[in-house]
């Protein structure tokens, strides 16, 4: 991999705001973006039941090792690539690859995240909600030498512009404001199953501001949602925090 290129691999909770940081990055002009490259091999080695899991699996290549050598370390004509990814995608997969990616983690609170995830999968368990691998994958990057950055949705969502400054601090590029702005309506560089989950970021042009869910949460999924919050709380502690209004001024 030549010096002068580098690879961010965004490694991200399900029902969250990863594809919107997707379009974020796409707007660079030295960033070429993917969306969710292992999302075939994921589908096909765990047999997960989600929608339009068949045509997924039938379009992409499922071989997750060449996929990794492919595109997540394959050639680019821009110096500086953007991978979306789940963290539940690395299912089996050898990890020495990520001691060449700059890893960044995703997370949302499960009170907000899970009963979105209902909606599309029925009935999750915990590993579909990603939180434990998460901090598995903070474990296993540690133990290669990193200290991955995390970001938590509605510490980004409250002020995007702090918080995407201090990524691209940490990751070693300049942050660019263009990166705040994109253009409503599907993207050329979507997954395929863009239309089975993609109909609210397709609708805004930017980091909507922050609005937590009020429905109540069903009683079937509360247990789930306990499960998950000490997993939640341990990535919280290490997530970027927007800044409050007292430091903006200082």
């Amino acid at each position: 991999m030549p010096n002068t290129q580098r690879r961010i691999s965004l490694w991200s909770s399900p029902r969250n705001i990863s594809t919107a940081l997707m379009y974020s990055f796409a707007q660079r002009p030295d960033t070429r973006v993917w969306d969710e490259p292992l999302y075939g091999y994921y589908l096909k080695h765990t047999g997960a039941p989600h929608p339009g899991a068949d045509e997924v699996i039938a379009a992409m290549d499922c071989d997750g090792e060449r996929v990794v050598e492919s595109v997540i370390l394959g050639a680019c004509d821009r110096p500086l690539m953007f991978f979306k990814n789940m963290t539940h995608h690395l299912v089996g997969l050898d990890l020495d690859f990520l001691t060449q990616t700059i890893n960044v983690l995703l997370t949302r609170d499960p009170e907000q995240m899970v009963p979105s995830l209902a909606q599309a999968l029925g009935e999750p368990g915990i590993r579909d909600t990603g939180f434990p691998q998460q901090l598995e994958l903070i474990e296993q990057l540690e133990n290669l030498g990193q200290t991955p950055v995390v970001l938590e949705s509605r510490e980004l969502l409250l002020n995007p512009a702090a918080v995407l400054t201090q990524l691209c601090e940490q990751v070693d590029i300049p942050f660019d404001r263009c990166m705040l702005r994109w253009e409503t309506g599907p993207k050329p560089y979507d997954g395929m199953w863009a239309p089975h989950w993609y109909a609210n970021v397709h609708r805004s042009t930017g980091f909507a501001p922050y609005q937590p869910k009020t429905d109540p949460v069903p009683d079937n999924l509360r247990p789930l949602i306990d499960a998950c919050q000490p997993y939640y709380a341990e990535l919280l502690e290490r997530a970027i925090r927007a800044p409050t209004d007292e430091q903006e001024s200082t």
